[in-house]
């Protein structure tokens, strides 16, 4: 037998086991379950031979009786609610549904699979991946952290409060203390529904390339924009709703949507010394065009700044003042505050827990025959930096985020 024959036989295995079950058959449903358990290992010899996808048919080595995929445990939990035997490595999640309906609240999706679509999550994030990382313990949903309140590196300002003296013979010391802050995370809930069809559960393979792929990549958008843009209000608070944001001013006369090598210089010079490192250019893909004809004014010609010395027939720099230029979505369009922010990203916290929460149940959408999977993941963030800092000398004030103004 092929392999697309199999999935078929499987499916119509699981059509009728459903209709047996129903129909209270038990001797059917009995020798249907056999038939459905015989065709499903059919499929995994099949796929071995034909090379499964990575992690498609993968095995936990230090659980040999664990699921060997997401689409092999979504198809036990349909079994169950079909009738048919109930797979003993499911497990129920917590219903909150009452004493009438124990099954409710489903089953809980075998904790490597959700681990897999976080990591994920964090692979594609071109701001997740560069954040501190906080992990919390399981019975965790928030954490206090404990930090400088340092908004001033002028005398008697450094450290909160701390003061140093030179002192003559004789003289009394001065008493001084550092100044404290709390920075406080309280885990936010992100979450998603999947509504699944009985045709596609019967292609186990298809379902954990789905679950990986789709959910990762939305659940990563939307904590990506957070980390951007997000309130502070049931989600993150984001770089450009920061407290520590410094917005640079435009250029007396600029004209809307452009960039100026000024504005370029004006942000660079207010981003922190020690943030310069580590920084990265985020921009929208509109900026692209303005940077590509930016110039340095020299006497009365100019020099490109964000091209190589080969000029346009080689390969533009991807760095501004040796850092790297990153498009990325959340960035607003050309002319729009956030349309490019220079920030070090290691200087904005993240907090979660050690992994995303899925369960599935077919109660929800019982009369359409689909099966429901929820996932969600409780994380918050926020600026280290509660404020930008004035300098020793100086009037400008520095911090790890710098965007540029409305034009």
């Amino acid at each position: 037998m092929r392999l697309w024959e199999a999935r078929a036989a499987h499916a119509d295995a699981l059509n009728r086991l459903e209709a047996a079950a129903k129909a209270g058959n038990i001797a059917a449903t009995k020798l249907l379950d056999k038939e459905v358990d015989r065709l499903g290992h059919l499929i995994d010899d099949l796929q071995r031979a034909q090379g499964a996808p990575d992690g498609a048919r993968r095995l936990d080595a230090s659980n040999p009786g664990a699921f060997k995929s997401l689409g092999e445990q979504l198809v036990a939990i349909v079994r169950h609610y079909a009738g048919g035997s109930t797979d003993p490595r499911l497990i129920r999640a917590p219903s909150g549904m009452g004493e009438t309906d124990p099954g409710g609240g489903g089953f809980l999706v075998q904790a490597d699979f959700a681990e897999t679509v976080l990591q994920r999550m964090y692979d594609i994030g071109e701001l997740s991946q560069r954040v501190g990382h906080i992990k919390l313990s399981t019975n965790a949903n928030a954490i206090k952290i404990p930090g400088i309140d340092e908004q001033s590196r002028a005398t008697g300002s450094r450290w909160g409060g701390v003061r140093a003296n030179w002192l003559g013979e004789g003289d009394a010391l001065t008493g001084s203390a550092p100044k404290f802050r709390w920075i406080e995370l309280d885990l936010k809930k992100l979450g998603a529904l999947w509504y699944v069809t009985d045709e596609l559960l019967a292609d186990a393979s298809v379902l954990s390339g789905i679950a990986n792929t789709a959910f990762a990549e939305e659940m990563g958008f939307m904590l990506e924009d957070a980390i951007f843009r997000g309130t502070g209000a049931g989600m993150p608070q984001g770089v450009m709703n920061s407290n520590a944001l410094i917005t640079v001013p435009t250029e007396k006369g600029q004209a809307a949507k452009t960039v100026l090598y000024q504005n370029l210089v004006n942000m660079w010079s207010r981003m922190w010394a020690r943030s310069r490192f580590t920084a990265v250019w985020y921009i929208n893909q509109d900026v692209e065009s303005q940077l590509l004809a930016v110039n340095q004014v020299i006497g009365t010609a100019g020099v490109p700044v964000y091209l190589p010395p080969g000029g346009l027939s080689e390969k533009p720099y991807s760095t501004l003042f040796g850092r790297p230029v990153v498009p990325i979505e959340y960035c607003d369009t050309l002319g729009n505050p956030g349309d490019i922010l220079l920030a070090d990203m290691s200087q904005y916290l993240i907090a979660d827990k050690s992994a995303m929460q899925q369960a599935a149940s077919m109660h929800v959408r019982f009369v359409y025959d689909e099966m429901t999977f929820r996932l969600v993941y409780r994380v918050d963030g926020q600026s280290a930096w509660h404020t930008a800092l004035t300098p020793y000398k100086g009037t400008n004030t520095k911090s790890p985020f710098v965007a540029l103004a409305q034009r």
